[in-house]
């Protein structure tokens, strides 16, 4: 079949219609919509993808990642897509996976048994009787382990059955999905989480600007900076201190005076302003993380073409956040200011407000933790409510979402709890079935798996230790995975919107976007960035009383941003 004659045999069929794909360039493509196969071969597959997603604009199916970078790959893009490994992740929780393993589990095959390439398996492929080399599936129903390797490339006709596959676990991944409590905000989710795997392909493929000469100036200070002599010579008399080492730093600072329980930053930054030594130590750190971590080494391996790239992942191994490689999600802020386009362009910075207490109060539904949400800061209404600092407020909330109950915010908690029954009881709610052992489900009906240690067997200490534990983690994965949920809604929400402007996505960063926008569209840019906030709290928040916020400017550097 020509791409022609099949562009005209799926004309007319209904927008956003599923339809299955698998495709490798220089061989051809595969298509199926569960009930026919198609089979083209050509050199470009990815122009033929475009033209049918110009006509029909069906929500493409794929297996895994490999299908949006070939697409990306060839500048390819598209918007309604279902990738079956991403949405596998959704219902069975966690992140590392297979192919192989995806397909054994939504046919209910015992991994025990799962097929692997041995030394003899291409040679012995089809030697049980019966079998068939050209069948993906083996007839124990498990995937073909040549096949799932990469041999369904082969030929157009392999890649139509591949494809034909992907269909059927398209299928199954939907009657799961109806399963959950909220089975049309699961069915959401499972689209919106596919289409930040695209997004996450591009974000390889594009890289996050960066100012090379900038980057190198940076570091080259730093290895100035890192001189130990300008910390020791604080010192009376000066001693030999390995300054990498917490121990011999904690009693370096004892004998200057410094009786501290621990050399954490967050504890030294209380007294930098009274103390040089402790100054003079936060700037070596600073400086020694910059030129060990993201030195020379760094960018030789990361930097290439005034581009820093790294390996992107939608949805990580807790709740689903996305996560980067290379640095892209810990860069230190000094080197902010290396992050530059062209001069010709501008990056567009967002950063949502307060996102994990919003979004508490959007999946709770708590009507006075609703009305807080109005404020643009939404911790001042809380702390009027329970008489006390606004500082104490926000400790207080964070430290119920993530499982700190002691320390100087203990009281306010007790207000909190009594004041926002309905938000503490659902961190509570998941807190004891974290305890317990149990999975929990985000509002978006991800599965966050509970984990069991079977060393606390008969420990009766270590056994509470630990189910405190879950119970921390159960807690704060509700909401942060609810909230990584509404970021990717609102991150393929401005992907699509601002494309037509040439710009583009090229940092998701927690609760924060950075995008690159030719210079003339930048304002443009920006309020579209704004509006998308709202649009994407209209399709994914519970509760449409909530009000979402985010923090937007236009920069040439990303340092120039205001945290």
């Amino acid at each position: 079949m020509t791409p022609d004659s099949l562009l005209a045999e799926l004309d007319g069929r209904e927008t956003g219609a599923p339809l299955a794909l698998a495709l490798a360039e220089g061989v051809g493509l595969g298509l199926s919509d569960g009930e026919q196969q198609w089979a083209i071969e050509c050199d470009d597959p990815g122009s033929v993808v475009a033209e049918i997603d110009g006509q029909l604009s069906p929500r493409w199916v794929w297996w895994d990642r490999s299908t949006p970078e070939e697409l990306a790959r060839h500048s390819v893009t598209v918007d309604r897509c279902w990738d079956v490994l991403t949405v596998h992740r959704l219902l069975h929780g966690g992140w590392k996976t297979s192919i192989p393993l995806a397909w054994a589990w939504l046919n209910d095959l015992s991994t025990e048994s799962l097929p692997r390439m041995g030394q003899l398996g291409l040679l012995d492929a089809a030697s049980e009787e019966g079998d068939n080399a050209e069948d993906p599936l083996r007839p124990d129903g498990h995937l073909r382990p040549e096949w799932a390797t990469g041999g369904w490339t082969e030929n157009p006709d392999r890649m139509a059955r591949w494809a034909s596959l992907a269909f059927v676990a398209h299928d199954a991944q939907l009657t799961l999905l109806g399963d959950r409590d909220s089975p049309e905000r699961a069915l959401m989710t499972a689209r919106s989480e596919s289409a930040a795997e695209m997004l996450c392909a591009e974000l390889e493929r594009d890289g996050l600007p960066i100012d090379e000469g900038e980057a190198r100036r940076i570091i080259a200070q730093a290895e100035e900076e890192r001189a130990d002599e300008l910390v020791l010579r604080h010192l009376q008399p000066s001693q030999e201190v390995n300054l990498r080492n917490p121990a011999e730093v904690k009693t370096m600072l004892r004998r200057a005076g410094l009786d501290l329980p621990d050399t954490r930053a967050w504890r030294l930054e209380k007294i930098r302003d009274s103390e040089p030594l402790v100054d003079a130590l936060l700037t070596w750190r600073k400086a020694e993380r910059i030129a060990t971590t993201y030195g020379t080494i760094w960018l030789a391996e990361h930097v290439a073409g005034g581009r820093l790239r790294g390996e992107w992942t939608s949805s990580d191994g807790a709740a689903g956040r996305m996560t980067a490689s290379a640095g892209l999600h810990n860069l230190p802020a000094p080197m902010r200011t290396a992050i530059a386009p062209e001069a010709s362009e501008r990056l567009v910075r967002a950063d949502l407000g307060q996102i994990e207490p919003r979004v508490l109060a959007a999946v709770s539904g708590d009507e006075a933790f609703v009305a807080a949400t109005q404020d643009d800061d939404l911790y001042q209404p809380v702390a009027q409510r329970l008489g006390v600092t606004r500082e104490v407020a926000k400790v207080a909330i964070l430290g119920a979402m993530y499982g700190a109950t002691t320390g100087e915010s203990a009281g306010a908690l007790r207000g909190l709890q009594n004041n926002y029954p309905i938000a503490m009881g659902l961190l509570e709610e998941a807190a004891e079935a974290g305890r317990l052992g149990h999975d929990v489900f985000t509002t978006g009906g991800r599965r966050v798996p509970m984990w069991v240690d079977p060393s606390v067997s008969g420990d009766i200490d270590k056994a509470i230790s630990v189910a405190a534990a879950r119970g921390r983690f159960a807690r704060n994965a509700l909401i942060q995975g609810a909230a990584a949920e509404f970021f990717k809604v609102w991150a393929i929400t401005v992907r699509r919107r601002v494309r037509h402007l040439g710009a583009r996505i090229v940092l998701c960063l927690h609760d924060e976007l950075l995008v690159l926008t030719p210079i003339e569209h930048a304002d443009e840019v920006a309020a579209l960035v704004a509006e998308c906030v709202q649009e994407a709290a209209h399709y994914w928040s519970p509760d449409p009383r909530v009000r979402f916020v985010a923090d937007v400017s236009i920069v040439k550097r990303w340092s120039d941003a205001k945290d």
